[in-house]
């Protein structure tokens, strides 16, 4: 699917610019589609532009995973943060995001892509590292042990990874399959939900 030349802007691309469209070609297309002539066309610049921004297609993937890391990292700290929410009603604002299509092209994109680069490798694992203790320390909050908040943490985060990968051939969960999970999680916990 090729996306159509920028409109006019006042001033030269971004590094944003730059990882904006990386990104929607990554998920779109997988990582092969990013490419530096594709990318010069689909903006309607010279390489020239590109050259000026990065130093070269390494650089700009690099940028791009750095860029998804912290976004991902953002999102899931804005809902941890919601301490106002008990943590069951947490862990589901955090999990429903699991059934958002474009959220599982991201995850699928970029797991792919960490196969082959080692830099995007240890990205997915740090973003992978900080989601599983926010899902960790809210399952703590519900009165299990450490042992059981890691168990059930490592089913829901596992759970996930699996959603984005199976997405093409299994059914595609639905919000009260993921309450239904989540109350599996928190079968055997005394705390109020």
């Amino acid at each position: 699917m090729a996306a159509p030349a920028r409109t006019a802007k006042a001033g030269p691309l971004t590094a944003d610019d730059w990882t904006s469209r990386a990104l929607e070609l990554l998920m779109d297309e997988g990582v092969a589609a990013v490419k530096i002539t594709r990318l010069c066309s689909d903006l309607g610049v010279t390489k020239g532009s590109f050259y000026w921004r990065f130093d070269d297609l390494e650089s700009l993937k690099e940028a791009v995973a750095v860029r998804w890391c912290a976004d991902t990292k953002r999102t899931l700290g804005e809902m941890a943060g919601l301490t106002a929410l008990a943590p069951l009603e947490r862990l589901r604002a955090m999990t429903v995001g699991l059934i958002d299509d474009r959220a599982w092209s991201v995850q699928r994109a970029l797991r792919d892509w960490a196969r082959t680069d080692a830099q995007v490798a240890a990205m997915v694992a740090e973003s992978d590292t900080f989601v599983f203790e926010v899902v960790q320390a809210a399952i703590e909050e519900l009165g299990t042990t450490p042992r059981q908040a890691r168990l059930r943490a490592g089913l829901l985060v596992y759970a996930g990874i699996g959603f984005a990968h199976g997405q093409s051939g299994l059914p595609k969960p639905e919000v009260d399959d993921i309450d239904d999970l989540i109350a599996f999680l928190a079968e055997d916990v005394d705390t109020p939900r």
